[in-house]
């Protein structure tokens, strides 16, 4: 136990990136998903939302982004559980904390193999109806 709680208890914490408030909001935007796809783009991710904010961008469609890239993502009912908390946290506080963590926690776990929209869309061919495969 003593190591488990060394080991997750006792991480310093990530410092706040410092934005510089001159880059166009829309291209930090357009650039989140890119971002993603790679791994290890905490630091980045989170730096692209302080930039973002900074710049004055829209914080719903900020809100939005980060929904978009949590839903392409393999996510479980934690993660989507997390991301929620940020945004509701944000809205009541205003604090760019919030956003600047969802960002990093997307990164961190991103990119995931991205399987589940295969799913869904089978499901959905399913629904219809559709046939998957024909028999030859």
């Amino acid at each position: 136990m003593s190591v488990y709680l060394d080991r997750f208890l006792n991480v310093p914490p990530a410092r706040l990136p410092e934005p510089d408030g001159a880059a166009e909001p829309e291209a930090l935007l357009a650039a989140l998903p890119a971002l993603l796809d790679h791994r290890e783009q905490v630091n980045e991710a989170g730096e692209l939302v302080a930039d973002y904010l900074a710049a004055g961008g829209d914080p719903l469609r900020l809100q939005a982004a980060l929904g978009r890239a949590l839903l392409r993502e393999d996510r479980d009912f934690h993660t989507i559980q997390c991301v929620e908390a940020t945004f509701r946290q944000f809205r009541q506080s205003g604090d760019a904390i919030f956003p600047i963590a969802a960002a990093r926690y997307l990164a961190a776990h991103a990119p995931t193999v991205r399987a589940q929209n295969q799913t869904f869309h089978i499901a959905r061919r399913l629904h219809r109806g559709e046939k998957l495969y024909e028999d030859g």
